[in-house]
């Protein structure tokens, strides 16, 4: 069963990936992604927000369906919301198995779909107090989409 979180405050990767390992002899290998604001285009913040609840069960039903595609031994998915200043951590995704191939395609999965899935609507704000509505990609769409047909 995956551990889905949403939260404001910042996460330690190291302490999630010591919890996915506690008490486990059935990993042989974890996939990891930490997703950055990032620093560039003269960025001041990235602002999320989300519907509590909705965005929980939405998480977990993409987790599940990596759960269902992969033998998977752990997943945690992890994302913030509120305002992330550059170089602070968005989202970050775990997944465990037996055998590295189903932890580096799940964890692939898992950011592509959340990318497209995951109900967060985002807001750069630069350092004027000006600000814009982030748009779908469509490059992420595309990402999602080849999951669709695998």
């Amino acid at each position: 069963m995956a551990t889905i979180r949403v939260q404001e405050a910042p996460f330690d990767q190291q302490a999630e990936h010591a919890a996915l390992m506690a008490g486990r002899a059935d990993v042989g290998g974890i996939a990891a992604f930490t997703g950055i604001c990032r620093a560039d285009d003269g960025l001041a913040a990235l602002v999320l927000e989300h519907y509590p609840g909705m965005t929980e069960r939405a998480l977990a039903e993409i987790a599940a369906e990596a759960e269902r595609r992969w033998s998977l031994t752990g997943c945690t998915v992890i994302h913030r919301f509120g305002r992330i200043g550059p170089c602070e951590p968005i989202v970050l995704v775990l997944t465990a198995s037996a055998h590295r191939q189903a932890a580096l395609e799940s964890c692939a999965f898992l950011i592509d779909w959340l990318k497209t899935g995951a109900p967060f609507w985002k807001r750069e704000e630069f350092p004027d107090g000006t600000g814009r509505w982030v748009d779908a990609k469509a490059e992420d769409d595309a990402a999602a989409e080849r999951w669709r047909r695998a």
